[in-house]
Protein backbone atom coordinates (compact mmCIF):
# COMPACT_ATOMS: atom_id res chain seq x y z
CA UNK A 1 0.00 0.00 0.00
CA UNK A 2 1.12 3.56 -0.51
CA UNK A 3 1.43 4.78 3.04
CA UNK A 4 2.77 3.04 6.11
CA UNK A 5 4.00 4.31 9.33
CA UNK A 6 6.85 5.95 11.06
CA UNK A 7 6.89 7.80 14.12
CA UNK A 8 8.77 10.29 13.22
CA UNK A 9 9.02 10.95 13.05
CA UNK A 10 8.36 9.72 14.21
CA UNK A 11 10.24 10.83 15.81
CA UNK A 12 9.95 14.06 15.79
CA UNK A 13 7.74 13.38 15.82
CA UNK A 14 9.43 12.07 17.62
CA UNK A 15 7.32 14.54 17.98
CA UNK A 16 7.60 12.01 18.33
CA UNK A 17 8.90 12.89 20.94
CA UNK A 18 7.68 15.97 21.56
CA UNK A 19 4.88 15.92 19.13
CA UNK A 20 2.05 18.45 19.63
CA UNK A 21 -1.36 16.77 19.83
CA UNK A 22 -3.63 19.05 17.90
CA UNK A 23 -6.69 17.19 18.98
CA UNK A 24 -8.41 18.22 22.05
CA UNK A 25 -7.11 21.23 23.87
CA UNK A 26 -8.54 24.65 23.45
CA UNK A 27 -6.21 27.49 22.84
CA UNK A 28 -5.94 29.45 26.08
CA UNK A 29 -8.66 32.06 26.27
CA UNK A 30 -8.68 35.33 28.18
CA UNK A 31 -10.41 34.90 31.52
CA UNK A 32 -13.37 37.04 30.46
CA UNK A 33 -13.87 34.76 27.45
CA UNK A 34 -14.25 31.58 29.48
CA UNK A 35 -17.86 32.36 30.41
CA UNK A 36 -19.00 32.90 26.81
CA UNK A 37 -21.68 30.42 25.80
CA UNK A 38 -19.93 29.55 22.54
CA UNK A 39 -16.67 28.73 24.32
CA UNK A 40 -18.53 26.49 26.77
CA UNK A 41 -20.11 24.63 23.87
CA UNK A 42 -16.71 24.08 22.25
CA UNK A 43 -15.29 22.72 25.49
CA UNK A 44 -18.21 20.33 25.83
CA UNK A 45 -17.72 19.26 22.23
CA UNK A 46 -14.03 18.61 22.75
CA UNK A 47 -14.83 16.29 25.64
CA UNK A 48 -17.24 14.37 23.44
CA UNK A 49 -14.66 14.23 20.65
CA UNK A 50 -12.09 12.75 23.03
CA UNK A 51 -14.64 10.02 23.83
CA UNK A 52 -15.06 9.18 20.16
CA UNK A 53 -18.45 10.91 19.85
CA UNK A 54 -17.59 13.04 16.85
CA UNK A 55 -21.16 13.53 15.60
CA UNK A 56 -22.33 14.82 18.96
CA UNK A 57 -19.29 17.09 19.20
CA UNK A 58 -19.94 18.52 15.73
CA UNK A 59 -23.52 19.39 16.70
CA UNK A 60 -22.20 21.49 19.58
CA UNK A 61 -19.59 23.18 17.40
CA UNK A 62 -22.32 24.10 14.95
CA UNK A 63 -24.27 25.75 17.75
CA UNK A 64 -21.17 27.65 18.82
CA UNK A 65 -20.60 28.90 15.27
CA UNK A 66 -24.18 30.09 15.03
CA UNK A 67 -23.39 32.31 18.02
CA UNK A 68 -19.91 33.35 16.89
CA UNK A 69 -19.31 32.57 13.18
CA UNK A 70 -15.60 33.49 13.31
CA UNK A 71 -14.73 31.68 16.54
CA UNK A 72 -11.26 30.20 16.08
CA UNK A 73 -11.72 27.43 18.64
CA UNK A 74 -14.95 26.21 17.08
CA UNK A 75 -13.53 26.04 13.55
CA UNK A 76 -10.38 24.26 14.71
CA UNK A 77 -12.33 21.75 16.80
CA UNK A 78 -14.86 21.20 14.01
CA UNK A 79 -12.08 20.43 11.54
CA UNK A 80 -10.53 17.92 13.92
CA UNK A 81 -13.77 16.02 14.46
CA UNK A 82 -14.54 16.00 10.74
CA UNK A 83 -11.09 14.60 9.96
CA UNK A 84 -11.59 11.83 12.50
CA UNK A 85 -14.88 11.00 10.79
CA UNK A 86 -13.13 10.88 7.41
CA UNK A 87 -14.75 14.06 6.04
CA UNK A 88 -11.46 15.61 5.00
CA UNK A 89 -12.56 18.20 2.45
CA UNK A 90 -15.17 19.63 4.81
CA UNK A 91 -12.63 19.62 7.63
CA UNK A 92 -10.19 21.68 5.59
CA UNK A 93 -12.84 24.31 4.99
CA UNK A 94 -12.99 24.86 8.73
CA UNK A 95 -9.22 24.83 9.10
CA UNK A 96 -9.02 27.57 6.48
CA UNK A 97 -11.45 29.63 8.54
CA UNK A 98 -9.43 28.90 11.68
CA UNK A 99 -6.28 30.13 9.95
CA UNK A 100 -8.10 33.30 8.93
CA UNK A 101 -9.39 33.90 12.46
CA UNK A 102 -6.14 32.98 14.22
CA UNK A 103 -4.04 35.36 16.24
CA UNK A 104 -0.63 34.87 17.83
CA UNK A 105 0.27 31.26 18.55
CA UNK A 106 -3.09 30.14 17.19
CA UNK A 107 -1.73 30.59 13.67
CA UNK A 108 0.82 27.81 13.94
CA UNK A 109 -1.70 25.50 15.58
CA UNK A 110 -4.15 25.98 12.72
CA UNK A 111 -1.48 25.58 10.04
CA UNK A 112 -0.31 22.31 11.56
CA UNK A 113 -3.88 21.07 11.82
CA UNK A 114 -4.32 21.73 8.12
CA UNK A 115 -1.12 19.82 7.34
CA UNK A 116 -2.33 16.86 9.40
CA UNK A 117 -5.64 16.95 7.53
CA UNK A 118 -3.77 16.41 4.28
CA UNK A 119 -1.75 13.63 5.93
CA UNK A 120 -5.00 11.70 6.45
CA UNK A 121 -5.09 11.37 2.66
CA UNK A 122 -1.31 10.96 2.23
CA UNK A 123 -1.09 14.27 0.35
CA UNK A 124 2.40 15.27 1.43
CA UNK A 125 2.89 18.02 -1.13
CA UNK A 126 -0.21 19.82 0.14
CA UNK A 127 0.73 19.31 3.79
CA UNK A 128 4.17 20.79 3.06
CA UNK A 129 2.65 24.16 2.10
CA UNK A 130 1.42 24.59 5.66
CA UNK A 131 4.24 22.93 7.59
CA UNK A 132 6.76 25.11 5.77
CA UNK A 133 5.03 28.26 7.01
CA UNK A 134 5.41 27.06 10.59
CA UNK A 135 9.01 26.00 9.99
CA UNK A 136 9.90 29.38 8.47
CA UNK A 137 8.27 31.28 11.33
CA UNK A 138 10.15 29.32 13.98
CA UNK A 139 13.45 29.55 12.17
CA UNK A 140 12.99 33.31 11.73
CA UNK A 141 12.45 33.69 15.49
CA UNK A 142 15.58 31.56 16.07
CA UNK A 143 13.58 28.76 17.70
CA UNK A 144 15.85 26.26 16.02
CA UNK A 145 14.80 23.28 18.10
CA UNK A 146 11.12 23.98 17.43
CA UNK A 147 11.82 24.49 13.73
CA UNK A 148 13.71 21.18 13.66
CA UNK A 149 10.73 19.38 15.16
CA UNK A 150 8.42 20.82 12.50
CA UNK A 151 10.83 19.70 9.78
CA UNK A 152 10.83 16.21 11.28
CA UNK A 153 7.05 16.28 11.44
CA UNK A 154 6.97 17.07 7.73
CA UNK A 155 9.57 14.38 7.11
CA UNK A 156 7.33 11.84 8.71
CA UNK A 157 4.30 12.92 6.69
CA UNK A 158 6.37 12.61 3.51
CA UNK A 159 7.75 9.20 4.48
CA UNK A 160 4.39 7.67 5.33
CA UNK A 161 2.90 9.18 2.17
CA UNK A 162 5.53 7.34 0.13
CA UNK A 163 7.72 10.34 -0.75
CA UNK A 164 11.07 8.94 0.39
CA UNK A 165 13.20 11.66 -1.19
CA UNK A 166 11.08 14.37 0.39
CA UNK A 167 11.29 12.59 3.73
CA UNK A 168 15.10 12.48 3.59
CA UNK A 169 15.27 16.14 2.65
CA UNK A 170 13.03 17.30 5.48
CA UNK A 171 14.62 15.09 8.12
CA UNK A 172 18.05 16.39 7.10
CA UNK A 173 16.78 19.97 7.33
CA UNK A 174 15.39 19.18 10.79
CA UNK A 175 18.72 17.83 12.00
CA UNK A 176 20.77 20.68 10.54
CA UNK A 177 18.36 23.34 11.81
CA UNK A 178 18.21 21.95 15.35
CA UNK A 179 22.00 22.06 15.56
CA UNK A 180 21.95 25.81 14.85
CA UNK A 181 20.86 26.31 18.44
CA UNK A 182 23.51 28.28 20.34
CA UNK A 183 25.41 26.60 23.17
CA UNK A 184 24.60 22.99 22.30
CA UNK A 185 24.60 20.66 25.29
CA UNK A 186 25.97 17.16 24.61
CA UNK A 187 22.66 15.50 25.49
CA UNK A 188 20.80 17.75 23.07
CA UNK A 189 23.28 17.02 20.29
CA UNK A 190 23.05 13.25 20.86
CA UNK A 191 19.25 13.45 20.91
CA UNK A 192 19.20 14.97 17.46
CA UNK A 193 21.81 12.48 16.23
CA UNK A 194 19.45 9.75 17.42
CA UNK A 195 16.53 11.30 15.58
CA UNK A 196 18.50 11.72 12.36
CA UNK A 197 19.82 8.14 12.41
CA UNK A 198 16.33 6.91 13.32
CA UNK A 199 14.90 8.64 10.27
CA UNK A 200 17.63 7.40 7.93
CA UNK A 201 17.15 3.81 9.11
CA UNK A 202 13.43 3.95 8.39
CA UNK A 203 13.98 5.49 4.98
CA UNK A 204 16.59 2.84 4.12
CA UNK A 205 14.21 0.08 5.19
CA UNK A 206 11.50 1.53 2.97
CA UNK A 207 13.98 1.44 0.10
CA UNK A 208 14.76 -2.22 0.87
CA UNK A 209 18.40 -1.45 1.73
CA UNK A 210 19.00 -3.81 4.65
CA UNK A 211 22.70 -2.99 5.09
CA UNK A 212 22.12 0.77 5.26
CA UNK A 213 19.17 0.31 7.58
CA UNK A 214 21.24 -1.81 9.98
CA UNK A 215 24.08 0.72 9.94
CA UNK A 216 21.70 3.53 10.87
CA UNK A 217 19.96 1.43 13.54
CA UNK A 218 23.37 0.90 15.15
CA UNK A 219 24.10 4.62 14.89
CA UNK A 220 20.74 5.42 16.48
CA UNK A 221 21.44 3.06 19.39
CA UNK A 222 24.89 4.59 19.97
CA UNK A 223 23.44 8.12 20.01
CA UNK A 224 20.58 7.06 22.27
CA UNK A 225 23.01 5.58 24.79
CA UNK A 226 25.01 8.80 24.82
CA UNK A 227 21.91 11.03 25.08
CA UNK A 228 20.92 9.49 28.43
CA UNK A 229 17.29 10.43 27.78
CA UNK A 230 14.94 7.74 29.14
CA UNK A 231 11.94 9.35 27.43
CA UNK A 232 13.42 8.49 24.05
CA UNK A 233 14.06 4.81 24.78
CA UNK A 234 10.54 3.78 23.76
CA UNK A 235 11.30 4.91 20.23
CA UNK A 236 14.04 2.32 19.74
CA UNK A 237 11.87 -0.84 19.64
CA UNK A 238 9.55 1.14 17.40
CA UNK A 239 12.53 1.71 15.10
CA UNK A 240 13.70 -1.90 15.04
CA UNK A 241 10.14 -3.11 14.57
CA UNK A 242 9.56 -0.66 11.73
CA UNK A 243 12.78 -1.68 9.99
CA UNK A 244 12.02 -5.39 10.42
CA UNK A 245 8.53 -4.93 9.00
CA UNK A 246 9.69 -3.21 5.83
CA UNK A 247 12.48 -5.72 5.34
CA UNK A 248 9.96 -8.57 5.53
CA UNK A 249 10.92 -10.01 8.94
CA UNK A 250 7.42 -9.99 10.42
CA UNK A 251 8.24 -12.21 13.41
CA UNK A 252 10.86 -9.73 14.63
CA UNK A 253 8.58 -6.81 13.78
CA UNK A 254 5.84 -8.22 16.02
CA UNK A 255 8.23 -8.93 18.88
CA UNK A 256 9.78 -5.46 18.78
CA UNK A 257 6.58 -3.49 18.17
CA UNK A 258 5.02 -5.20 21.18
CA UNK A 259 7.78 -3.56 23.26
CA UNK A 260 7.05 -0.12 21.81
CA UNK A 261 4.46 2.39 23.01
CA UNK A 262 1.09 0.64 22.96
CA UNK A 263 -0.66 3.98 23.36
CA UNK A 264 0.55 5.06 19.95
CA UNK A 265 -2.07 4.32 17.25
CA UNK A 266 0.57 4.35 14.53
CA UNK A 267 2.55 1.59 16.23
CA UNK A 268 -0.63 -0.42 16.80
CA UNK A 269 -1.54 -0.09 13.12
CA UNK A 270 1.91 -1.23 12.05
CA UNK A 271 1.70 -4.11 14.51
CA UNK A 272 -1.66 -5.04 13.01
CA UNK A 273 -0.13 -5.16 9.55
CA UNK A 274 2.71 -7.34 10.82
CA UNK A 275 0.17 -9.74 12.30
CA UNK A 276 -1.70 -9.81 8.99
CA UNK A 277 1.48 -10.57 7.08
CA UNK A 278 2.07 -13.45 9.52
CA UNK A 279 -1.42 -14.86 8.97
CA UNK A 280 -2.66 -13.88 12.43
CA UNK A 281 -5.81 -12.06 11.39
CA UNK A 282 -7.58 -12.08 14.77
CA UNK A 283 -4.65 -10.31 16.46
CA UNK A 284 -4.49 -7.87 13.55
CA UNK A 285 -8.17 -6.99 13.91
CA UNK A 286 -7.68 -6.42 17.64
CA UNK A 287 -4.95 -3.90 16.85
CA UNK A 288 -7.11 -2.09 14.31
CA UNK A 289 -10.02 -1.89 16.75
CA UNK A 290 -7.69 -0.36 19.34
CA UNK A 291 -6.52 2.21 16.79
CA UNK A 292 -10.09 3.40 16.35
CA UNK A 293 -10.31 4.25 20.06
CA UNK A 294 -7.74 7.03 19.65
CA UNK A 295 -9.06 10.48 18.82
CA UNK A 296 -5.82 12.41 18.49
CA UNK A 297 -5.26 14.74 15.57
CA UNK A 298 -1.59 14.23 14.77
CA UNK A 299 0.53 12.66 12.01
CA UNK A 300 0.60 9.21 13.59
CA UNK A 301 -3.15 8.89 13.84
CA UNK A 302 -3.57 10.51 10.43
CA UNK A 303 -1.99 7.39 8.91
CA UNK A 304 -3.22 4.82 11.41
CA UNK A 305 -6.93 5.67 11.55
CA UNK A 306 -7.76 5.52 7.82
CA UNK A 307 -5.93 2.19 7.55
CA UNK A 308 -7.74 0.74 10.57
CA UNK A 309 -11.12 1.96 9.29
CA UNK A 310 -10.47 0.32 5.92
CA UNK A 311 -9.32 -2.96 7.47
CA UNK A 312 -12.35 -3.12 9.75
CA UNK A 313 -14.70 -2.45 6.85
Amino acid sequence: MKAHFSFRSSISVLALCGTLLLSAGLVAQPKDAEDRAAIKLVKQGQKLNSEGKQSEAIALYQQALQMEPNLFDAHLAMGISLDLQGNYSEARGHFEKAIGAASGDQQQLALRAMAVSYAFESKASEAEKYEKQVFDARAASQDFSGAGEIANEMGRIALESGDLDGAYRWYQVGYQTALRKPSLEDNYKYLWEFRWAHAQARIAARRGDADEAKKEVDAAKAALDKAKNPQQEKFFPYLTGYVAFYLGDYKTAIADLQKADQNDPFILALLGEAYEKSGEKDQAMDCYRKVMTFNNHNPGNAFARPLARKKLG
